[in-house]
């Protein structure tokens, strides 16, 4: 069965996010260090929240994996990933592990 990990980047009031590196720099690392685990990998850019509503998150990543093994694997080599995050945001991010059941 597919596992997840979602990334949530919560945008707080005062918080910054810079698409340009985490779209040109980040993803491409995420695609380097996790590419041969993940089946897909989606990131979405927050707009709104509803209408008349600002966004709640700067931006979510939704990184499916092939198993549970290949998770774990890829989690193994994850710290220059969350070493990066500080290099596009200041925001606390929020991680989701799981399991896909639909």
């Amino acid at each position: 069965m597919s596992s997840s990990v979602q990334v949530l980047y919560p945008a707080t009031e005062g918080t910054h996010f810079d698409y340009d590196y985490y779209v040109n720099t980040h993803l491409k690392m995420v695609a380097e260090i996790w590419g041969p685990y993940m089946k897909t990998a989606i990131a979405t850019k927050g707009l709104s929240g509803g209408p008349d509503t600002p966004p709640g998150f700067h931006a979510i990543a939704t990184l499916v994996f092939n198993d549970g093994d290949a998770l774990k694997e890829g989690m193994a080599k994850a710290q220059p990933l969350l070493d990066d995050i500080p290099k596009f945001t200041d925001c606390q991010p929020q991680m989701l592990i799981g399991e896909v059941i639909g």
